[in-house]
Order: C-alpha cells, then structure tokens, then sequence
C-alpha cells in the first residue's frame, strides 16, 4: 500500500517513512507529520497534543520490562508483549513505518520484545528492536528486525541478530529468523551467517558435518549451507 506518513518527529530526529502503517484512520488518508513521543511510543498526529503528553509524563522516562545487556550508553531491554501490550502495539506500529514485510501490529501477547536504546539526556531512546514469539514450533529464534534510518550502519542490527543466537544457545535450540527477510534484513543475516561460519571454521582441524557446525553455532543447516555455497566454501562430492 501506498506511504500514509512523510516525517516522523522522534525525540531530536525527523525521519522520512518507507512504507504504509496502520495508524488510525482518523488522521486521515496521508499524514504530513506523525509525533511520536521517544518515552513511552504514543503518537498523535497534533505537535501540541504531543506536548502536552511529555508535560504531564515528565516522570515516566524509563522503558518497561527489565534491562539484559548494557555497554556505556547502549542497553538492551526484554519486554513481555502480553504484560506491556500498548507499548509493544506502539512499537510495532512504530516499526511498520520502516519495515516492508512486517505483519505485526495488535496481537503482540504471544512474543518478547528486545529493545536496543541509546542514553540521551538521561532517558533511554529505543532505536531498534526484534521480536520473538515466546513459543515457536518452527524454532524462529527472530520475528522482525528493525533499526531505525538514522542509526543504521552503526552496527546495530548485527547486535541485535547476534543476541537472538546467544538466545538460542542459551535455550539449546538451533534458530532461525522468520522468512521472508527484508531486503536489509536480508544483508545483515548473510553477513553474521558468513562472519560466524568462516571464524569457526577457521579454529577448527579435521573434519566436521554440517549438522556439526550447526550445533555448535545454533544457525539452521540450511542457512549454514547457503552461506558457504555463496562463499564458495561448499562444494559436493559422490
């Protein structure tokens, strides 16, 4: 569907959407400017109505759900869908501005929520996130990825991407992200998959499956003979 948002207005940032989201219809067909307030998500599409909601939340500076990583300002934030629905709801509407292929939007009780922030100002300003369902029978260690345009290329998505696996071999499980990728989402995976493989590789003598290597690494053996097919690493023997 056609763009219904130019310019989002996020904390300092002004940022031009990429796709449709399903922001209420009452804001009518096409929105010049969505504000978003950086605390809590909440959006309105008035810059007044905007103010008046930091105005009267001036305490509510701290993201939900609980803190599982932290390096100087970055810190990564687990957050229940089912016990923080309207935040992860804003998120997901939030993320749906960025990413083509997103399909979540209301019904979040059924995932977690890993949020990366940055410090500014002493609040934490959510600047990417995944999500991942709680259970999964198809053992999808990720749902979708995004960061946002104007902290891409920080390394971001390759933290976010490399957490779903350290997930994954905590619950000693092999993961894969849900399918299709987005065209970036789709770069930053065949990076980790080929950077990953290759080290591993690299420290190890004698030989090994690929049921091996993906045990060790936690990625699919699909995906682990993709990547070395296209590193030309792999090749087939009678």
């Amino acid at each position: 569907r056609a763009r219904n948002v130019d310019k989002v207005l996020y904390g300092i940032y002004e940022i031009g959407a990429w796709y449709y989201s399903p922001y209420p219809s009452e804001f009518g067909a096409f929105l010049d400017r969505l504000y978003i307030c950086e605390h809590c998500l909440n959006y309105t599409n008035k810059e007044a109505q905007l103010k008046i909601h930091k105005a009267s939340n001036l305490g509510i500076l701290l993201l939900p759900g609980k803190v599982i990583y932290q390096d100087g300002t970055l810190k990564i934030y687990e957050v229940d869908g089912r016990e923080q629905k309207l935040f992860c709801q804003n998120l997901c509407l939030m993320a749906k501005l960025f990413v083509d292929h997103k399909t979540l939007y209301y019904d979040t009780e059924g995932f977690k929520f890993y949020i990366l922030t940055e410090q500014i100002k002493q609040s934490d300003i959510m600047v990417g996130y995944f999500s991942k369902e709680k259970l999964s029978y198809d053992n999808y260690n990720l749902a979708c990825i995004m960061v946002l345009p104007t902290h891409q290329r920080k390394g971001y998505g390759r933290l976010l991407i490399e957490l779903s696996y350290e997930l994954s071999k905590k619950e000693g499980v092999v993961g894969s992200p849900e399918k299709p990728l987005s065209s970036l989402g789709a770069l930053g995976y065949k990076s980790y998959w080929a950077s990953t493989l290759v080290a591993f590789l690299s420290e190890f003598c004698g030989q090994l499956s690929i049921s091996d290597i993906s045990k060790k690494t936690c990625i699919h053996e699909e995906d682990i003979i993709s990547t070395l097919t296209q590193l030309g690493l792999l090749t087939y023997s009678k």
